[in-house]
């Protein structure tokens, strides 16, 4: 069936092709002509061509963000909160997955074809080729994440220093001095900062003993792995830190099967404070990375940035707050950190 164009839509209504253009798209025109232009757009099914619109207005109305792993659902609680606030200003989230690979750069590039007006994007691992990619980008980024202080991009940035202190500091209020960090591959930025971080707490702990392993990824089944290996062993540790809540969960699991009370035989603990930290049982003590804050500023600055391409560029932190579970202490027990709040309560809050 042939696309019914703007011709035959003026032509029913009676008017000129640049009035009925300037009555479809809310230009200047009398009440009558964008009665009859509108009246007759609906009679034939008139659809209006969204790229061409796009070509006229110099915007696509679309905009990226761009993860290592959609799967991961501390990048879900971000997508849900930059779709909220971008969908206000009329535009449309395309969501991007990079892998663990070098294809975040690949992303990177393809802004040269013209599909969105802007991209936000969590890297994994950021490089020279990415951090070049970015400079030379067509349309405004967001980096969420760490990237070096005078790279002149907008970036919102968790705190794992200060968020594995809370951990630490939590694990040795619960009187566990044997304490093992799962991290994931360091070579990226949250591994990377997160062993720095734990490094930085322990300093004010010297009667802890702590040991870390690298699982091979940031996923259940990698910190199931690792888990094993350290649970297994005649050195066991008091308390595990994992580094996300799915290497948490991973361990939970790791303990169930060998026969492990949690938290009487082994404290766990994970970071992002995910839905998943509230539904799984023993309810996971987690570090709360503000995810949804930090989706929420990253859009307003690429709505600013679009709006005021030569504005300075703003580098924002968000606080962490750690949320106390079953997982370190018992159900019964009572204590100001801990957050007894239904899941949907605490889904509002983050």
């Amino acid at each position: 069936m042939a696309r019914i164009t703007i011709t035959q839509v003026a032509a029913r209504a009676g008017v000129s092709i640049a009035s009925a253009s300037r009555a479809l798209n809310g230009q200047i025109a009398s009440a009558e002509t964008v009665a009859k232009v509108q009246q007759a757009a609906s009679e034939l099914g008139y659809v209006a061509d969204a790229t061409a619109q796009s070509l006229k207005r110099g915007r696509t109305f679309q905009l990226a963000y761009a993860v290592a792993d959609i799967g991961n659902p501390v990048y879900v609680d971000m997508m849900t909160s930059i779709q909220r606030v971008i969908a206000e200003s009329g535009y449309r989230l395309i969501l991007s997955s990079t892998g663990n690979s070098s294809s975040s750069v690949d992303v990177v590039r393809d802004l040269s074809r013209g599909y969105v007006d802007g991209l936000i994007i969590s890297p994994l691992r950021v490089t020279d080729a990415l951090l070049a990619a970015l400079d030379a980008a067509p349309v405004p980024v967001v980096v969420l994440g760490r990237v070096p202080d005078d790279a002149g991009f907008d970036t919102v940035r968790a705190d794992s220093l200060t968020a594995m202190r809370q951990v630490v500091d939590h694990l040795v209020e619960c009187s566990h001095t044997r304490i093992a960090f799962i991290n994931g591959p360091e070579d990226t930025t949250p591994g990377s900062f997160r062993r720095d971080g734990l490094a930085d707490a322990l300093l004010a702990h010297p009667e802890v003993y702590a040991r870390s392993v690298a699982a091979a990824d940031f996923t259940i089944a990698s910190g199931y792995e690792a888990a094993r290996a350290l649970l297994e062993d005649d050195d066991r540790p008091q308390a595990i830190i994992a580094a996300n809540d799915l290497i948490g969960v991973g361990v939970l699991r790791a303990a169930e099967d060998l026969g492990l009370s949690v938290p009487n035989d082994l404290a766990v603990t994970g970071i992002d404070n995910t839905e998943l930290a509230s539904v799984v049982r023993p309810g996971l003590t987690s570090v709360d990375m503000g995810a949804t804050e930090r989706g929420r500023v990253a859009a307003e600055l690429l709505l600013a940035r679009i709006a005021e391409p030569d504005r300075p560029a703003s580098t924002v932190a968000v606080a962490p707050r750690l949320v106390v579970r079953g997982s370190t202490r018992g159900q019964t027990t009572k204590h100001p950190l801990t957050d007894p709040a239904p899941l949907e309560a605490e889904k509002e809050a983050r």
